[in-house]
């Protein structure tokens, strides 16, 4: 574990890195990690110790919750047009959970703040479903 770079940052180990690695991309935990790679208890609080090996845990993190964020809002249009569609699901219970779904998410595309101010913060269950009833009709004018 002792090579410094150009920077004069100490370099991590290939075994720290494919501890890191294994632990980022399998099922393994921590435990299973160390056996694996045959790292002790001691030598992996030592690790947890150096910053260089807690800062390359920490980039892993921030990306690991970089890519489910880039995944939900991939996912997100799929996921709203189900939620509109479940708001006209014969079973009832599951039509008004939609609905209030639907009506408390946060509307921020193409709003302003002086608009929001103008929205009232709660909306009752039936006033939900009457707004959603309205704006779901049809050009028929069939619910």
């Amino acid at each position: 574990m002792g090579q410094v770079n150009k920077s004069g940052i100490k370099k991590l180990s290939k075994r720290q890195l494919d501890v890191i690695d294994d632990l980022f991309k399998g099922s393994c935990n921590e435990t299973k990690v160390m056996k694996k790679h045959k790292v002790s208890r001691g030598v992996y609080r030592k690790w947890l110790g150096d910053e260089n090996f807690v800062d390359e845990l920490a980039f892993r993190v921030e990306s690991a919750k970089r890519q489910s964020e880039m995944i939900m809002a991939k996912h997100a249009p799929k996921a709203a047009d189900k939620l509109v569609t479940l708001t006209d699901s014969e079973k009832e219970e599951t039509a008004r959970k939609a609905c209030l779904d639907v009506m408390t998410h946060p509307m921020t595309l193409n709003s302003s703040k002086a608009e929001s101010k103008n929205v009232p913060d709660n909306i009752s269950t039936e006033t939900a479903g009457r707004l959603l009833r309205a704006l779901a009709k049809d050009e028929c004018g069939k619910v």
